[in-house]
């Protein structure tokens, strides 16, 4: 283990050589912010232990905050661009700690409503400046490895922050509120003493600009349209995981404290293999990283098929981390090179609001199908949806590779990564 351990720690350091200061304090901010990230995955238990909604209820509650987040891709990526990288993550940093601290003392059935949506608008709306400002600031060619280490954080800051929420709760859950706001407002402080405005000059917005807001550009670039399909695809599949998969195994007998073991596969795999992966996604076609991503997702689903046993439910976990440990470094530095300049913002608003959208759909849908059909209709029918985006992407690969091909003539902030 500690063998393991310091190749890991060589790793990271090999993997973090070269990359900007600014972007370590992004990378240090979004840990801080991770390692208080205790509200969203105890949501429901909040609304139905301590506020006494109904599961229902607690559905509808949630519900409203994804759609707080699938707003917050167009609104924080629009803002972005418009008024400048620092501006909306100070504002959706600290606007978001008192749509936290709002949540944990609402009382009244409107104020969590409204406290909900809010929290998922306003919470969320960093996330598209953080990647734009990473596009800004880190080379083309080492921006798949910048996000790689970014998703890597993020994780590691979630696994630490589940057991510490667990103790924290204890306490009552408004501590997990207050300490949810207090971490997002210190990414929010450590933003305003050490990070500046990194919108390149030529892409700030012109005279009369303000009139025509560049939110759904990315909506008519047919190029991001085809790469999206995969991604919505994919990411619905994924979001299974968090309702269809844990009611699908606990009916079949499975403790809920297994599933939480076989669950923790996940994140043990993404802390310890996602350093390792940015080398040897470098030697493949960033297509074919991403058929991969989704095959292997697929195919980890699928897998679930074969029932509650804990080890093949645990190999299931560990086939679909594959896939998600492939695709999160390489469809983000995609979604860098595709948009233009001055709408970097707004194209990873529209990348995060993919992963809200489908994350929206996908419990009702799985749900839908899992009550209609049964638990193999379900995971036969991820397996055969992750074949398809994968055979998606590779279908669509050559259209991206000219429009590459082309945006290198003009532009020097294209990576030189094959598609």
């Amino acid at each position: 283990m500690k063998h393991l351990l310091g190749r890991l720690r060589a790793e990271v350091r090999a993997t973090a050589g070269g990359l900007p200061g600014t972007y370590w304090y992004l990378w240090t901010g979004t840990l801080v912010n991770r390692l208080g990230s205790f509200v969203v995955p105890f949501l429901a238990l909040y609304l139905t232990r301590e506020r006494g909604f109904r599961v229902e209820e607690a559905g509808m509650v949630v519900s409203l905050h994804g759609v707080g987040g699938v707003l917050a891709g167009l609104v924080g990526g629009t803002l972005a661009d418009r008024v400048g990288r620092r501006k909306t993550l100070l504002s959706g940093l600290w606007l978001g700690a008192a749509a936290m601290l709002s949540m944990g003392f609402a009382q009244e059935t409107w104020h969590i409503c409204v406290s909900a949506f809010l929290l998922g608008l306003l919470g969320e709306l960093y996330r598209p400046a953080v990647s734009a400002a990473i596009s800004d600031v880190v080379k083309p060619e080492d921006r798949a490895r910048a996000f790689g280490l970014l998703y890597w954080v993020i994780n590691v800051g979630f696994a630490i922050a589940l057991p510490l929420a667990g103790l924290a709760s204890r306490f009552g859950f408004l501590v997990l509120f207050v300490a949810d706001a207090c971490t997002t407002f210190l990414y929010g402080l450590l933003v305003w003493w050490k990070v500046p405005e990194t919108r390149p000059e030529q892409a700030a917005p012109g005279a009369g600009s303000s009139r025509r807001l560049p939110s759904l550009a990315p909506f008519r670039d047919e190029v991001f349209l085809a790469f999206a399909l995969s991604i919505v695809l994919t990411s619905i599949i994924f979001s299974q995981g968090n309702v269809t998969l844990p009611m699908d195994l606990t009916a079949k007998g499975m403790s809920p404290a297994m599933f939480g073991t076989v669950l923790g596969v996940n994140g043990v795999l993404i802390v310890l293999l996602q350093p390792f992966v940015g080398r040897v996604l470098g030697q493949v076609r960033r297509a074919t990283a991403l058929a991969w991503a989704s095959a292997l997702t697929g195919l980890g689903f699928g897998l679930h098929a074969l029932g509650a046993n804990p080890g093949v439910a645990a190999f299931a976990v560990a086939v679909w981390t594959l896939g998600e440990i492939a695709q999160a470094p390489a469809a983000s530095a995609v979604v860098a090179d595709l948009a233009p300049t001055e709408q970097r913002g707004t194209y990873q608003g529209a990348y995060y609001m993919l992963w809200a959208l489908s994350a929206s759909i996908a419990p009702t849908l799985g749900a839908w199908v899992l009550g209609h059909f049964g638990s193999h209709a379900l995971w036969g029918g991820c397996l055969v949806v992750g074949l398809f985006a994968a055979g998606w992407h590779l279908a669509i690969a050559d259209a991206r590779r000219r429009r590459m091909a082309a945006l290198r003539l003009t532009r020097t902030d294209v990576s030189a990564a094959l598609d």
